[in-house]
């Protein structure tokens, strides 16, 4: 950060300076890292920050800016540097103790609804295994007005996100979380049941790019060994906690569609499958796994 200005300077000025940086620093997403940086310290909303290119930015300013672009450069996630992601369209604080939330998992929440379907309205209970910071149950408690939730992690230190931000999204009054290593402190019965699970092969971590590698929580990564050890925890057990006609909806990673069909297929839920299905994401990329039961 040498070219960096360290005295007062005009945005139009200092963002095309935080782009070489960020270009030199292998990042990919340089315009759109230095405008949410730039937002950030200023103030400014998106279109405020168009119109206003001439603001000069104060010394402090450009303290705190040159403070954070120092933390982007070493390829800390933008949301992480804020505190916060975006999901469905919804507001979420994250932490260390939870993982950034994918775009990629919305595909669940879109899967989720669509099997919902017709249901939409009704008093559903959701079941939400690892649910870091909440935002898969908290995005459908969004679109299911009548439905209740229950979200568990292992990390007391999630949850704790988990609860800021359904309070937040004053979503709190019909949501509960709770301490479990997923099911053993579950009790009752859920017409849903979802889980976004950690599904990364242990031997693959170190390969991950630099900005899930050191600054996502490993816990909500590794997945053991073949990266399928929580699905088949959850296969497993769901029978015990599935309404007569329960849904369960999974995401999993690339290319691991046909283990985990063959998991169900093979496992004590088989005799009550109804259908199931699959779903891509935005890429292409198969996603999730929906499978509804009659039990």
């Amino acid at each position: 950060m040498a070219n960096f200005p360290l005295k007062a300077a005009q945005i139009s000025d200092i963002m095309p300076l935080l782009v070489k940086a960020f270009e030199d620093a292998g990042i990919e997403t340089t315009t759109l890292d230095a405008r949410l940086l730039l937002q950030h310290v200023t103030g400014l909303s998106h279109s405020e920050f168009i119109l206003r290119k001439g603001l000069v930015l104060s010394a402090d300013q450009t303290e705190a800016l040159s403070h954070l672009v120092r933390r982007r450069m070493q390829r800390e996630p933008i949301s992480r540097i804020l505190g916060q992601s975006e999901f469905w369209s919804l507001p979420f604080l994250i932490s260390e103790n939870t993982l950034d939330p994918r775009p990629d998992t919305e595909t669940l929440i879109e899967h989720a609804l669509e099997m919902i379907g017709t249901r939409k309205n009704e008093p559903l209970r959701l079941l939400d295994l690892g649910t870091g910071s909440g935002c898969i149950l908290l995005s459908l408690l969004h679109e299911l007005p009548f439905a209740t939730g229950l979200g568990v992690d292992i990390n007391p230190g999630a949850l704790e996100i988990a609860n800021k931000n359904a309070a937040n999204l004053a979503l709190d009054c019909r949501t509960k979380f709770q301490t479990s290593d997923w099911f053993s402190t579950v009790e009752g019965e859920f017409d849903v049941i979802l889980s976004n699970p950690p599904y990364i092969p242990e031997s693959e971590l170190e390969n991950l790019m630099p900005e899930v590698r050191f600054f996502d929580p490993t816990l909500a990564l590794n997945g053991g060994e073949t990266g399928l050890n929580p699905y088949e925890i959850i296969f497993s057990r769901a029978k015990e906690f599935l309404a007569p006609s329960g849904l369960l909806l999974l995401e999993f990673g690339k290319g691991q569609d046909t283990q985990l069909v063959e998991m169900l297929t093979k496992s004590v839920l088989k005799p009550y499958i109804q259908n199931f299905d699959l779903k891509s994401d935005l890429s292409g990329t198969i996603r999730t796994l929906g499978a509804k039961f009659s039990f």
